[in-house]
C-alpha cells in the first residue's frame, strides 16, 4: 500500500509537445499543490518585512540615543561629584581631570558617550573659591565635547 501511495505522489513528467516546455505535475491528493512560491507571494512577504523594519529602526535608534544621554548624565554627575570632593578634601580645586584619577577619586576618565573619546571633555576653570578653606582655584565644571543637539533641544556641551 505504501509503495502505491509513493508511486502516486511521485512527480510525473509530461513529455513536451511542440509548444510546451517540460513541466512537473504533482497530484493534489499527495498534499503538494505546488513546489515553490510565486513572485507575488515573495513581493508581499518582502513588503511586510520592509514595513516592519521601517517601524523598528527609528525606535531602535531613539532608544540608543536615550541610553547614551543617560550615560552622559551619569558620567557628568560622577565627575562633578569627584571635583567637589577633591576640592573639599585637598582644599584646592583640581587642575585637570587627570588629577582626579591620580588622587583616586575616579578610576579612569570616562569615555564621552557622544564623541566616543575620553579626550573631548570640556573643562571650565574658575579663580573663584567655592569653599571657605579653598586656597587655589582650578577646575570647577566639566561638559561633553559634542556639539550635537540632545533630545530636549539643547546641545550636549551645555549639560
Amino acid at each position: 500500500m505504501a509503495a502505491k501511495y509513493m508511486a502516486e505522489c511521485r512527480p510525473k513528467i509530461r513529455q513536451p509537445t511542440r509548444f510546451m516546455t517540460p513541466r512537473i505535475r504533482v497530484k493534489k491528493k499527495c498534499g503538494m499543490a505546488s513546489r515553490g512560491f510565486t513572485l507575488i507571494e515573495l513581493i508581499i512577504v518582502m513588503a511586510i518585512i520592509a514595513i516592519l523594519v521601517s517601524i523598528a529602526v527609528p525606535i531602535y535608534s531613539n532608544m540608543v540615543r536615550r541610553a547614551r544621554e543617560a550615560v552622559l548624565r551619569e558620567d557628568l554627575h560622577t565627575m562633578r561629584t569627584a571635583i567637589d570632593s577633591y576640592t573639599v578634601d585637598k582644599e584646592q580645586a583640581p587642575q585637570s581631570l587627570d588629577d582626579l584619577v591620580e588622587a583616586g577619586y575616579l578610576k579612569a576618565i570616562p569615555v564621552d558617550p557622544m564623541t566616543d573619546s575620553s579626550d573631548t571633555w570640556i573643562t571650565s576653570e574658575s579663580d573663584t573659591m567655592t569653599d571657605i578653606n579653598e586656597t587655589e582655584g582650578g577646575l570647577d565644571d566639566v561638559h561633553s565635547g559634542s556639539q550635537a543637539i540632545a533630545s530636549d533641544g539643547t546641545t550636549y556641551n551645555t549639560w
